[in-house]
């Protein structure tokens, strides 16, 4: 009981009566959420990427084939979404910093285990398991921004959060390429510090985390947000009264969320394609080398980092705080540049260019999709529920997405033997095509899917 009372959220405390006191503590407050949730939550990315960069020293190495690594990575995706889901539920009840640190701790000792092990059973449960780790992180700092920031604010500072991915991103691909990469590009350390170095930097986030970050307003003796800054929505929730329990299980009944949720999930079919595999195809189709090949990918999240913040704004400023147009402009900016990826000239500068407008629009669109959207719509004291289902259904997809593509790029492979005076070398090869057309074609259904919640508003 001890336990579950120290990572319970606080019961709500009598408000403050100074006006001029609690403007200090939310000033100050709000600026810790969101330092401490984007900066700690995008290097949580580290710890879940890190297999994505070591992929091809694997295949290389011959410790495991393209169908062995989609099951090892469908793992923590699976995980992740029955993660991101109860935690979600979860994260309505608890003090949100501690509860993300825990998660955090834990994913770092998930990693330490994946760079000793060398067998797929073990690999696989441990990624499965880093993967719910994982989960504590997205519904702790969703929750976080539905309490510290009101509605017509919420999707600018959704889109800095939402920076976090790229910068996750952005440090896997370039930090941990260079790590592993041979001279004189990189290190040339072994795959096992791939994963290593990351579980070292998700125990200095989990120590910031726990440090900085607060529990809700009304727990510290502050007004909610919406009172305090006089911002309520026009749409009065349905589902506003109630125990929380109860309040969640009513989201179930909107059905724009499930929508959002089928959007979401075919939009991260294509994320985590690229995210999982993109590094791969540069390397066995593009003829990129591992660092560059990474160094590509790092364009693609480095753009992303625009593209989050600038959807934030155009959402809250030229749509006045409505998701849908937003969502139109950026998803065409995310699926356009795909066919220049997978189909356009082997040009390095048309390349990078696609890359960059494809993870500038697919920043934007994920931001909407992945759970800004869904806090718009649902009751804000479930907003972390409202994410956790967003997020089964995103990471469910992800993960059939990670074991699928494994199966029909190792269903393609073609083994050629060379036979020389030193003996046979066996090279293998492997054809892309189905695959690409299974990733776009998700990336087609979740605009669709996206755009028919056109007339949807948000709610308190």
């Amino acid at each position: 009981m001890q336990l579950f009372r120290f990572f319970a959220t606080g019961p709500d405390q009598a408000i403050e009566a100074d006006i001029s006191a609690i403007d200090r503590e939310f000033h100050r407050r709000r600026r810790d959420v969101i330092v401490i949730i984007t900066l700690c939550y995008g290097l949580a990315y580290v710890c879940r990427l890190a297999l994505n960069v070591v992929k091809k020293p694997l295949m290389d190495a011959g410790i495991f084939t393209p169908e062995q690594l989609g099951i090892i990575g469908s793992t923590l995706l699976y995980g992740y979404a029955l993660g991101k889901f109860s935690n979600g539920f979860l994260a309505d009840h608890a003090h949100v910093g501690r509860f993300f640190a825990a998660g955090l701790l834990l994913s770092a000792c998930a990693n330490l285990g994946m760079g000793m092990s060398d067998l797929l059973w073990l690999s696989a449960l441990l990624w499965g398991l880093n993967g719910w780790f994982q989960g504590f992180g997205a519904p702790s700092s969703v929750v976080s921004l539905a309490h510290w920031y009101s509605n017509h604010e919420r999707g600018r500072y959704y889109g800095i959060w939402s920076t976090a991915h790229s910068i996750g991103e952005g440090l896997t691909y370039l930090g941990v390429a260079w790590l592993i990469a041979a001279p004189p590009k990189g290190l040339g350390l072994e795959w096992q510090w791939g994963f290593w170095v990351p579980a070292a930097i998700c125990v200095v986030a989990a120590l910031l985390v726990l440090r900085f970050l607060p529990d809700r307003p009304r727990a510290l003796g502050l007004p909610s947000v919406a009172d305090w800054r006089g911002d309520h929505s026009a749409v009065a929730s349905a589902a506003a009264d109630g125990s929380v329990w109860k309040t969640q299980l009513r989201i179930l009944a909107i059905p724009s969320i499930w929508i959002l949720a089928l959007a979401s999930s075919s939009m991260y079919v294509t994320r985590y394609a690229i995210n999982s595999w993109g590094n791969v195809y540069l390397q066995e189709i593009r003829g990129f080398d591992l660092f560059d090949a990474n160094l590509f990918i790092f364009l693609n999240t480095a753009a992303g980092i625009l593209g989050c913040v600038a959807y934030g704004f155009t959402s809250d400023k030229w749509f006045n705080a409505r998701r849908p147009p937003a969502n139109l402009m950026f998803g065409l900016m995310e699926l356009l540049p795909l066919f220049v990826i997978f189909w356009g000239p082997n040009d390095p500068l048309i390349l990078a260019a696609a890359l960059v407008v494809y993870g500038f629009g697919l920043s934007g669109i994920l931001a909407s999709l992945g759970g800004l959207f869904a806090i718009d719509i649902a009751p804000k004291r479930v907003a972390g529920a409202a994410m956790g289902f967003i997020g089964i259904f995103s990471y469910v997809g992800a993960g059939l997405q990670d074991y699928i593509s494994g199966r029909l790029i190792s269903d393609s492979e073609i083994a050629l033997r060379f036979v020389t005076h030193q003996g046979e070398t066996v090279v293998y090869f492997y054809d892309y095509s189905t695959p690409i057309l299974f990733w776009v074609g998700a990336s087609v259904l979740s605009l669709v899917l996206a755009s028919s919640l056109w007339r949807v508003r948000a709610t308190d």
